[in-house]
């Protein structure tokens, strides 16, 4: 496709030729994104492979195979993992092993977002998708491929390098285009903008597990014929969510709208320049902010069905005498251990995609602050309380403040947006909003290595499954603490790092490739009304599987509750 200019008719996948035309309805964009978000969310949902994974080697006698490291420090298991694990073929991978293909899961994604996002501001969310699909769905080929051979440093190059790539993209390519949008319910449209990415697992982890139980044989866990089947179904979905985007004109906003004159200090009116924002201590702020959230919360959620599984045992399956350690010698309790362990997984995705949606939608009325306030107050209190549960062996409890957990974790990740739209603008917002994700980069790291590595530690120091947990909470508890500090340090920008009318008009007429640079104002006829048989037919498609991924957390849930 050639680039479009001035004579050239504009490519299949140039930014032009998405610009909405008279009578489109903007409640099309929302399902675009959500179909690709639905199918890349998938990545909170890897835990449920990583059982599987653990015992995917067997011996004559079809028993698991060791695993190729049983070092008790953290060293030591890295010694392990690169010498040994990366390429053995006769021995078993661990949590601490997979765990690291988690990690490169989020470091590429934030990467990715903060060295493309600026590209994807002038080639558009259309293309922007449509490499996201073949990096995702090519990953998952590449796993599939790993998982056969037996050759971890396959999972870690296809799913955690490429498929990260994919995320970071799939992740950051409706953001800006929603939040222009609706620029009356900003708040609400960063929601929707990323909240299927939250539910991706909700959708991905019953479907990993039921394909899995059809695949699997004495021999094989039935993981590469997944990998496979959700390549297939994922690369279907995200192909119709890149070629359903659409972007307004510039200085389109919705028929009567004007933007109010808002009495909060926090949101500015101006915009401040891509090349600028990282030099304002407010960007930095909103990091270490971001990153502390983040960091407390996925380490966990990467770990989600293990831990449920390893912190209450025989009590997950009617025989509360029993720990992890005696009912998995058992291949029955094993199986309906794991169907929990998913169903949990399968919650907190429930949490997690509400949780975006409610709380960013609250958060215009609440103000973004006070929102992130709740969250890292909240949120430690909940992490001291779901080590006394765990303790207490009240599972109900457990589960409950995880699920509340996992909606401030997702509505920090929606709220976000938002919150930088109010603070630098909504110009760069999309570009902007790549860079900060670096701050997920970090705590892809910081917050999976924590975890895993304390709770492999623990464990081959001889401490009881059940008792593995709950100094770790106690830890990311104090990651929200340094979170609360750094958002009552943000203040609004200082004006002179604000853009001229001139020069944002410049920066319009750029992004289309014309040498107009005085920009229209006014509604051109698109965006009126609400959601027409055409949106509902899309939605319909993203709301079915979604319907599907909620019945069967449900049914799960209900059995956790009992």
């Amino acid at each position: 496709m050639t680039s479009a200019g001035a004579g050239t008719e504009p490519g299949l996948l140039d930014r032009e030729r998405i610009v909405a035309k008279a009578g489109f309805n903007r409640w099309l964009v929302p399902p675009a994104a959500l179909c690709i978000h639905l199918c890349i969310g998938m990545a909170y949902g890897f835990s449920v492979f990583w059982k599987p994974l653990e015992g995917a080697l067997v011996g004559a006698d079809g028993k698991p195979l060791a695993s190729c490291s049983a070092a008790r420090d953290f060293y030591q298991q890295v010694s392990d993992l690169l010498t040994r694990s990366l390429t053995a073929t006769d021995c078993n991978w661990n949590q601490f092993d997979l765990g690291w293909m988690y990690t490169f899961f989020f470091v590429l994604l934030g990467v990715s977002a903060a060295v493309w996002g600026h590209w994807l501001e002038s080639a558009g969310p259309r293309k922007a998708g449509l490499v996201a699909t073949i990096c995702w769905c090519g990953g998952l080929l590449i796993s599939a491929l790993g998982v056969y051979l037996h050759q971890l440093w396959l999972l870690w190059l296809g799913s955690g390098v490429i498929g990260g790539i994919g995320l970071g993209l799939g992740y950051i390519s409706p953001v800006s285009t929603l939040i222009k949008w609706f620029p009356d319910r900003r708040g609400m449209a960063t929601g929707m903008a990323i909240m299927g990415f939250g539910g991706g697992a909700m959708i991905g982890s019953p479907l990993a597990t039921l394909l899995m139980n059809q695949f699997k044989t004495a021999t094989d866990p039935g993981v590469t014929q997944t990998f496979l089947a959700m390549a297939a179904i994922y690369v279907v979905f995200m192909l119709i969510g890149s070629f359903g985007y659409r972007i307004p004109p510039p200085g389109w906003k919705p028929e009567g709208w004007t933007a109010p004159t808002s009495a909060n200090a926090m949101i500015t009116s101006k915009h401040v320049h891509l090349d600028n924002a990282h030099k304002t201590p407010q960007f930095w702020l909103l990091w270490l902010l971001l990153c502390m959230n983040v960091s407390a919360g996925i380490g966990i959620i990467g770990a989600a069905s293990p831990m449920l599984q390893e912190t209450f045992g025989g009590a997950l399956v009617g025989a509360p005498q029993l720990g992890f350690n005696e009912i998995k010698q058992d291949g029955a309790m094993v199986a309906a251990a794991a169907a929990l362990g998913a169903g949990f997984v399968g919650l907190i995705s429930l949490f997690n995609i509400f949780g975006r949606i409610t709380w960013a939608s609250s958060s215009d009325k609440l103000g973004r602050k006070l929102t992130y306030s709740i969250f890292f107050v909240l949120g430690a209190a909940l992490y001291v309380l779901a080590a006394f549960a765990a303790d207490w062996k009240v599972l109900a409890l457990f589960v409950l403040a995880f699920c509340v957990i996992a909606s401030m974790y997702g509505g920090g990740f929606a709220t976000i947006p938002a919150y930088l739209a109010d603070v630098f603008g909504t110009q760069f917002v999309g570009a902007i909003h790549g860079r900060l994700l670096t701050a997920w980069s970090a705590a892809g790291i910081a917050g999976p290595v924590v975890v895993n590595s304390l709770k492999e530690m623990r464990a081959n120091s001889g401490i009881a499954p059940d008792q593995i947990y709950g100094p770790i909470f106690y830890i990311l508890a104090g990651m929200l603490v340094v979170g609360f500090v750094a958002n009552l340090l943000v203040r609004p920008v200082d004006p002179k790092w604000h853009m001229s009318d001139a020069e944002v008009a410049a920066e319009q007429a750029k992004l289309l490739h014309t040498s107009v640079t005085t920009v229209q104002s006014g509604s051109y006829g698109i965006g009126k009304g609400g959601i027409d048989a055409k949106a509902a037919a899309f939605w319909l498609l993203v709301g079915v599987p979604l319907a599907w991924g909620i019945w069967n957390t449900f049914v799960k849930a209900l059995t956790l509750f009992q």
